[in-house]
């Protein structure tokens, strides 16, 4: 089961990186957080070796592997999340 949300959460990351890696992003996410299309890129590809990796675990029933990959995928998921959301934080001061 958790291979399979690791999968659906994997090709989601996958699919959102590979489009947003097609336009060129706003001041603070590409100037400022570095997350330019090479970067978008990166993740992508990053998503779609675990997506390969949580549809091994579930396909030979690996139910480990696919818990220690999804703990493993949330940091990348929450580093990609936290790396171009934020935004403007207006503190010029």
């Amino acid at each position: 089961m958790w291979s399979l949300v690791g999968l659906g959460l994997a090709l989601l990351i996958a699919i959102v990186a590979w489009r947003r890696s097609r336009s060129r992003g706003g001041f603070y996410d590409a100037d400022v957080y570095g997350m330019t299309a090479f970067a978008h890129r990166r993740y992508a590809l990053i998503s779609l070796a675990f997506a390969a990796c949580f549809g091994a675990a579930a396909a030979f029933r690996l139910e480990t592997a696919g818990v220690i990959a999804l703990a493993l995928y949330a940091l990348v998921a929450v580093f990609y999340a936290t790396s171009f959301l934020r935004g403007a934080s207006e503190d010029d001061a």
